[in-house]
């Protein structure tokens, strides 16, 4: 496959907004390219690329790093020849950041409205070191998925709207304003159709779509920030996990503790993720895939993995935490609820013991990155349980068949769960 090359007289980075007073410049860039017109006006050009299957085959890992997937851009409003696909290898993307064409992205000042939003060309942002994301955390962040239909040309959005009221609930949570459900919506649809050439082929991956947002103004002394910006950036992804939907292995965290009553557990606030950082580092020096963590009280109820919600399974019934602050409420963990009583399993969302889990016939994970991952083994005070054969158990397989088709558009949305793009 040819190495498809930028063209010099354009800069892939842009500003988010201009320079001012006591701001930190995250990265230089030409003026000249700041303000590329929107994919309507400027075409894309790529070599062609191999025709893809559209057999539900599993990713391969390719690793986390960061990638640079190069493409020809022409700036000439006489071309109208755009590639379906971008110019990269499909079969092994991993999970990782892959900068795409464009980026959205919009303003709120004080009063709590947000301006009309726009399309940029993805690149780096310009914020002042007081900016209230950088001082005390004011952040929050989604994270959900585009995938392409079948017939190669149609990309299915995942319950955009349920993203949309989690992000305004945790802003609430936060002192934010947040965008109305009706602007994160059309903002997602926007940002997706002007990178539709990234969204893999059926069957290699998702297009993974991240909504920030961020206290941007300036602000000395705890208070919330006067300026809020809101960005969507997205990129191609496969599975998240290296085992790829093969069994991970978790433990069970003793010492450290993801959150506790009354806190910020149950919102997707950006320092959540930062407090799991150490507990992942040291589980994964050690062989693990990642950390289960227990409730900081009692020290013996599950709530959840790093970045996904867990589920057990036991003589047909399943069991998941139930949600009380301090559990993220994720929408995969909805999404396989509904689903698993439309197949009809008995679902039970309540406190779920260790005892429990290490009794399981089955255990599994779900989240938007991971969407259903099977666990091939727990450790727990220096016990390993294993479950399975190396696979999905048989629930969790059934379950992960029925939202994968759903997601993808392989089977009739019964649930209206999907939004359509052409």
């Amino acid at each position: 496959m040819e190495r498809a090359v930028i063209s010099p007289s354009l800069n892939q980075n842009y500003l988010l907004c201009p320079s001012r007073a006591f701001s930190t410049r995250l990265h230089s860039f030409s003026s000249s390219t700041r303000n590329l017109s929107p994919p309507s006006s400027s075409s894309i050009k790529l070599q062609h690329s191999s025709s893809s299957s559209s057999v539900l085959s599993s990713v391969s890992n390719g690793g986390a790093s960061l990638t640079r997937c190069n493409a020809v851009l022409s700036n000439s409003s006489s071309s109208t020849e755009v590639s379906e696909l971008a110019d990269i290898d499909w079969d092994n993307i991993g999970f990782g950041l892959k900068p795409t064409d464009y980026m959205y992205v919009m303003k709120c000042n004080i009063d709590g409205e947000f301006s009309k939003g726009e399309l940029q060309r993805f690149g780096n942002i310009e914020v002042s070191p007081s900016a209230g994301v950088l001082n005390y955390g004011q952040g929050l962040f989604e994270g959900l998925k585009a995938y392409r239909k079948e017939d190669g040309n149609n990309i299915l959005l995942f319950r955009p709207e349920e993203n949309a009221n989690r992000m305004r609930n945790g802003a609430e949570r936060m002192c934010m304003p947040a965008p109305s459900i009706e602007q994160f919506v059309e903002a997602v649809k926007e940002t997706v159709l002007a990178n539709k050439r990234w969204v893999p082929p059926l069957g290699k991956g998702s297009l993974y779509v991240r909504p920030l947002l961020m206290g941007t103004g300036a602000v000395l002394g705890l208070a919330p920030a006067p300026e809020y910006t809101f960005i969507i950036y997205v990129s191609p992804v496969g599975n998240y996990f290296k085992e790829g939907v093969a069994p991970i292995n978790l433990i069970v965290e003793n010492d450290f503790h993801r959150a506790t009553p009354g806190g910020t557990g149950g919102v997707k606030t950006i320092g959540n993720y930062a407090a799991v950082l150490k507990a992942q580092s040291i589980a994964k020096a050690k062989g693990y895939s990642d950390v289960l963590y227990l409730d900081c009280v009692y020290k013996r109820f599950l709530e959840e993995v790093s970045s996904c919600n867990i589920f057990i399974v036991k003589d047909n019934v399943i069991a998941t935490p139930e949600i009380k602050g301090t559990i993220l409420p994720g929408i995969t963990r909805k999404s396989i609820i509904d689903v698993a009583r439309t197949q009809g399993f008995q679902v039970e969302e309540r406190n779920v013991t260790v005892d429990e889990l290490l009794e399981a016939d089955e255990v599994f994970c779900t989240g938007t990155a991971v969407v259903v991952s099977p666990v091939g083994s727990v450790t727990y005070k220096g016990k390993r349980v294993s479950y399975g054969e190396g696979t999905f158990g048989t629930v969790s397989k059934q379950l992960y068949t029925v939202l994968t088709s759903l997601q993808m558009g392989l089977i009739e949305d019964n649930m209206n769960w999907t939004v359509n793009l052409s």
